[in-house]
């Protein structure tokens, strides 16, 4: 079957199907490609007889295009392309593989488990089946633009707190959500998900990737599905699966409704949405492996390969591929799809798997990559929340401190000086080496790490993005009932995860009655929650540790779809209460500016004659005193008492005492002619809730408890 009047596209610049007026016009990257057909089909992905053909006219700087008319919304579709089969040279063209468009908004249809007999015909080989009954298609949209109404919160950067969470995790157990929406993202934004975000203070939602994607072929076998979901299979379409069924049930246009609603009732409620992205690799793993879109379009094009070696991979991410962004189209596919979920969607930001990946030349990694300088100087997409994983698997990985500005990192330093003080510190009873400086440094904000600038030290704290769990590791419960991981329901001997956890039973491997053991677990949980709340820099929690959800010791649950990963609702009284303590530490960042520096602290006193006026910052023994460079050398210091001033009138000061021993220790408030102190949060609490305030002054004494955090606040 043929359609008439099909010609070149007006614009074969453009990628992607859109909609125009009697059609829609067609683009596709396929670089060394002869021919590119598009093909059409009906909605029953089990009617490959139904298939029309269209060839695209090309290339046109490596891109095939028409303007095809009679083309509308819902229409399912697909690429083949003909070319080399050169697998040496990198070229593995195909025409009987039926290719998803890297640009397509949406995705129906399932991809066949790698268990079906007929799943060989999906790999990167020369076999003639057609491959089309066994893959999804790409689907026509509408534009969503102009369905949310509600401006971005634009929340600033010193007031942001961090909840990352994974949109089916957060609601499935959910009770106060309707039963049709938990796991949905009409669920995250029913009133009941809004309000205990709201209630809790935190300001952005940091939802792992919610872009379509597909299970690794091992995990099919193990009857297991990549439920993090890193692994994409289309960076345009939102991931039909977390939908409702009656979303689902109108199609890829439904699926896109609700996503952008779910978008629009957050920003209502005041919440920004940041969007985990995985541009560094795709669901077709390494190079023999399955042919879904990239691969069947240009190979050597999207990935990258070893230098002189273009038939062999150049993995940098350990997932078996790795995106080529040396290749200026690789770098305009992901700058069209920011754009896309900026500007149609409506999203508040990104969070960049990987993305050190994502600045890698021929030569290695560079700060001024032309994505990153493209991302950061867009005036739409410069203008959102840019966060990166500063690091990949590949040489010269670890990339921590050197992201350009705007930008803010992870800051992986923060997480394991964090776990190693409170945690595997203390559980040995102290280092050879002092720990105190290093903790320091993360308190105030890493400018080790992000103040290496020109001019110096413009990044600001708010550049270092301060946790210690993620959805990647042990949750904070975990972290303090295991002193190794327990992986075993991932199917491959407990030997995949990190056994660098740097974590702490207690005494006891897992769950216990034990009253003590309990006890001092909840105060170390309180230690970690607090250390990152109160430390200049932006905040992150990982969803459910405030309330100790467990994992039950997996520390890499990236293939538990169930209640191994989805957060328990069903809390006990001490729950309720580390819930209070973390909605107490961000209303007391909230309230008090001092607590939530934007820039870096200088660390001198504006007024050295006049002892009523305190520095921006300034660090004390236990006895008051000021520091000292033997001081900070001794491994035996672990007690120590950081002052933070803002010396403008109204604005509260902050003392921070911490007491990282096994035992009670006294320590002297410095004495100064400031303000007096109130106490307003201690970690031996076990609940802020009806504890009596105490005003301490200047010079006064007193005695904390072991393995403790206080936060005094000056009475303005």
């Amino acid at each position: 079957m043929t359609i008439d009047g099909v010609t070149p596209s007006p614009t074969p610049h453009r990628l992607g199907v859109h909609l125009v007026d009697g059609g829609a016009v067609v683009g596709v990257y396929a670089g060394h490609a002869t021919a590119v057909d598009l093909c059409l089909f009906g909605a029953d992905p089990e009617a490959p007889e139904a298939e029309t053909r269209v060839a695209l006219y090309g290339p046109t700087a490596g891109i095939w295009h028409a303007f095809v008319p009679g083309m509308r919304e819902g229409q399912h579709y697909g690429f083949r392309a003909d070319g080399p089969w050169e697998p040496k040279k990198g070229h593995r063209y195909n025409p009987n593989k039926l290719l998803l468009d890297p640009y397509g908004r949406g995705i129906e249809g399932s991809l066949v488990s790698m268990t079906d007999e007929r799943a060989h015909t999906l790999l990167s080989n020369k076999d003639q089946t057609d491959t089309a009954p066994l893959v999804p298609r790409s689907v026509v949209t509408a534009e969503p633009g102009g369905s949310w109404q509600t401006p971005h919160p634009r929340i600033p950067w010193e007031e942001t707190v961090i909840y990352e969470m994974h949109v089916k995790g957060f609601t499935q157990q959910m009770r106060d959500v309707p039963e049709h929406l938990r796991g949905t993202y009409a669920g995250l934004a029913h009133p009941a998900a809004i309000e205990y975000l709201t209630s809790l203070g935190v300001t952005t939602i940091e939802l792992l990737p919610v872009h379509a994607s597909a299970s690794e072929p091992h995990l099919d076998h193990a009857g297991l599905s990549n439920y993090w979901g890193y692994s994409t299979m289309g960076f345009f379409a939102p991931h039909a699966a977390y939908a409702t069924k009656e979303a689902q049930d109108k199609g890829a246009q439904g699926v896109l409704d609700e996503f952008v609603g779910m978008v629009d009732l957050l920003h209502q409620a005041g919440l920004e949405v940041v969007l985990d992205v995985v541009y560094n690799h795709t669901a077709e793993a390494g190079w023999g492996d399955r042919v879904l879109s990239w691969r069947g379009l240009d190979n050597s094009g999207y990935y990258r390969s070893q230098p002189n070696s273009p038939g062999h991979y150049d993995d940098t991410t350990g997932t078996g591929n790795t995106l080529d962004f040396s290749n200026p189209r690789v770098v305009q596919m992901a700058m069209d799809s920011l754009r896309y979920w900026t500007e149609e969607v409506g999203v508040d930001g990104f969070r960049f798997d990987l993305a050190a990946t994502l600045g890698r030349t021929g030569h290695g990694f560079s700060t001024r990559h032309p994505f990153l300088v493209g991302i950061t100087m867009d005036p739409l997409i410069g203008g959102t929340k840019l966060i990166a994983e500063p690091w990949d698997t590949g040489m010269g990985g670890w990339q921590v401190g050197n992201f350009p500005a705007p930008m803010s990192e992870w800051n992986d330093r923060f997480r394991d000086k964090t776990r190693g003080f409170w945690l595997t510190d203390s559980a040995r009873g102290g280092r050879n080496h002092p720990t105190a400086p290093e903790l320091a440094t993360r308190l105030a904000g890493s400018t080790d790490l992000f103040g290496h600038t020109d001019p110096p030290l413009m990044r600001g704290p708010v550049a270092s993005v301060n946790f210690v769990t993620c959805h990647d590791g042990f949750t904070l419960h975990d972290l303090t009932a295991y002193n190794g991981k327990h992986n075993e329901a991932n199917g491959e001997d407990n030997r995949d995860g990190t056994d660098n956890n740097r974590s702490w039973n207690h005494g006891v491997e897992g769950h216990t009655d034990e009253v003590e053991v309990n006890l001092i677990r909840r105060r170390s949980m309180r230690n970690l929650l607090g250390t990152v709340l109160l430390s200049a820099g932006t905040p992150m929690i990982l969803g459910g540790d405030e309330i100790g959800n467990t994992q039950n010791g997996n520390n890499n649950a990236y293939c538990q779809d169930n209640e191994i990963s989805w957060i328990d609702w069903s809390l006990q009284p001490w729950q309720a209460d580390l819930r209070t303590t973390v909605q107490h530490l961000i209303a007391l960042r909230r309230e008090h500016r001092v607590l939530r520096p934007a820039e870096f602290y200088e660390g001198h006193d504006p007024h050295p004659d006049d002892d009523r006026e305190r520095a921006d910052s300034a660090w004390f023994q236990a006895d008051g005193s000021p520091e000292s460079e033997e001081w900070w050398e001794d491994s035996n210091t672990r007690v120590l008492q950081f002052m933070r001033s803002l010396s403008e009138e109204g604005e509260s000061d902050a003392l921070l005492v911490i007491n990282g021993t096994r035992q009670a220790a006294e320590i002297t408030i410095p004495a100064d002619g400031g303000a007096p102190w109130e106490l307003v949060w201690d970690s031996a609490w076990e609940s802020p809730v009806g504890v009596a305030v105490e005003t301490f002054n200047p010079g006064d004494t007193q005695t904390i408890e072991e393995l403790t955090i206080q936060l005094y606040v000056s009475r303005t």
